[in-house]
């Protein structure tokens, strides 16, 4: 498989698993989800860690629909090379890195990971478009 191409299938997995302590976050605080929960349409307000899961499944949620539009068109167009394939590496392992630190509530070292995965983004799109 191509590096690329396998990059973002694991950074989609990430993005499936961030899910996870999200959902144990509101259990934890609030309960069981019950039917009535999704008929209210009421977001419940969360505190601390679970706070951070939300926004960090969020914030993957929010980054993984570019990512994987610039990996396809670099595939698509044939553009794909070594510097789009470590670019992927760098998003997937800076991405991980972020999650990780948001949940321990490190501000800095969060957007440290955030800008190189930013930086990887512009890279692959100056790939495709350069």
């Amino acid at each position: 498989m191509i590096t690329d191409l396998l990059y973002l299938a694991l950074t989609a997995g990430l993005a499936a698993v961030l899910w996870i302590p999200n959902v144990v976050g509101i259990v934890a605080q609030h309960g069981v989800i019950t039917a009535e929960d999704f008929r209210s349409g009421e977001e419940k307000s969360l505190t601390g860690w679970r706070q951070r899961a939300k926004r960090v499944h969020l914030n993957m949620t929010e980054n993984l629909a570019h990512f994987a539009v610039l990996i396809v068109v670099a595939h698509l167009a044939t553009k794909g090379n070594d510097v789009t394939a470590v670019c992927a590496q760098v998003f997937f392992w800076a991405r991980l890195a972020h999650a990780l630190v948001f949940y321990a509530g490190i501000p800095f070292v969060r957007t440290l990971a955030f800008t190189a995965d930013f930086i990887a983004e512009i890279v692959i799109f100056i790939q495709i478009v350069g």
